[in-house]
């Protein structure tokens, strides 16, 4: 078995690394299943890496997706390195160095999907249509800036889930107003 390509290993033979610092939520991992299911090449591009004995280094995750998925092989890369190098890559494989563009996200990608694929985007489909006409701007003269007003409309049935969702973003007016631009922002 070569360390420099990727191989197909029998999915039974590989073991999940004991002192993995990463866990996963039941609805990400479900995600994850969803994305093996419909996406598989995405493991073939993306191989599980273990060391010579078959512990996962990176991909305990994927490794889990792909047994729930029904898998039999899966895609490996035998990484043959120290003790020392093998634990450096377990912590560095699972760092995210980059930074999300919001922005961008916002308006080209649809929070829904977003969310689907296990980005922690904003998003609870309850409450599509709560936040409507929330921008009206007004102009004092005697200010040197306009005053923004945001107007939050909903019906009565709406009132308690909008009441959840400033509790869920901390409870004060300024988080209830960034949790509505959010909506804003994600075509809410």
């Amino acid at each position: 078995m070569s360390s420099t390509q990727p191989t197909r290993i029998a999915i039974n033979k590989l073991k999940t690394n004991p002192n993995n610092p990463r866990t996963i939520s039941k609805d990400h991992l479900q995600k994850l299943v969803r994305s093996l299911r419909e996406f598989p090449e995405m493991l073939e591009a993306r191989p599980i890496v273990v060391d010579p004995d078959f512990v996962v280094l990176g991909g305990n995750m994927r490794l889990q997706a792909a047994q729930e998925v029904g898998l039999k092989e899966v895609p490996v890369y035998v990484a043959t390195w120290d003790e020392a190098k093998a634990k450096e890559f377990v912590i560095k494989d699972n760092v995210a160095f980059g930074q999300w563009d919001w922005d961008l996200l916002a308006n080209e990608w649809d929070s829904a999907q977003l969310n689907d694929w296990g980005m922690d985007v904003w998003y609870d489909a309850s409450l599509e249509g709560v936040f409507e006409d929330l921008n009206e701007s007004t102009y004092d003269p005697k200010e040197k800036e306009p005053t923004n007003t945001l107007v939050l409309e909903y019906d009565d049935d709406k009132f308690k889930e909008v009441q959840e969702l400033i509790e869920r973003v901390g409870g004060t007016k300024e988080n209830a107003v960034y949790a509505a631009l959010i909506a804003i922002c994600y075509g809410r």
